[in-house]
């Protein structure tokens, strides 16, 4: 993203408007993120800012080879370290009114059915590589970046993540299938 090149490099330079809004560009989805690696919603607030305080002070150190994502979520896995394995449900998504209020219920549902799973099954760098990769559609290098893994390391964990949650979620519903 040009735009977010321009506020780093701004932000770099000393401009704390420029680092606001790379602030704003990402607070929601590390939100969303730390509330995965919390058990409680404080925890995911605390590590945040721990996670932009961090942020601000080594930016001299972020190298733009680099995405500024993969040099952030490094920093909010560090952050989340204290509360690490633990879970806490995903906010609910925004529904969209131009959509089948029940289907949009149901799509929801079903999202954060998966990721409940996935946290149940999954132990926590599985579970972090699948979150990045597909909640947050990073690229599977970024992800291997942002763990510290070998790119082969990752592709592995997550193709045996999304079969054990897959296999996990097909039990479930030949469970309920068979219980009607």
């Amino acid at each position: 993203m040009n735009g977010e090149k321009q506020l780093l490099e701004a932000a770099k330079n000393g401009s704390h408007e420029a680092f606001n809004q790379l602030l704003l560009l990402y607070q929601d989805r590390l939100y969303r993120f730390l509330l995965t690696r919390c058990r409680i919603r404080s925890d995911a607030e605390d590590a945040l800012q721990e996670t932009f305080v961090s942020a601000y002070k080594y930016l001299h150190s972020y190298d733009d080879r680099w995405q500024f994502s993969t040099w952030l979520y490094r920093i909010a896995i560090r952050k989340a370290a204290a509360c690490y394995g633990t879970t806490e449900t995903l906010e609910d998504d925004p529904v969209d009114d131009s959509q089948d209020p029940l289907a949009a219920c149901i799509a929801a549902s079903d999202r954060e059915n998966l990721w409940l799973t996935a946290r149940r099954v999954l132990e926590g760098e599985a579970y972090t590589a699948l979150w990045l990769r597909y909640a947050e559609d990073m690229p599977v290098r970024d992800v291997a970046n942002v763990l510290g893994r070998p790119l082969s390391w990752t592709k592995v964990s997550l193709m045996r993540s999304r079969n054990r949650v897959g296999s996990e979620i097909a039990g479930q519903d030949t469970a309920v299938a068979g219980g009607r």
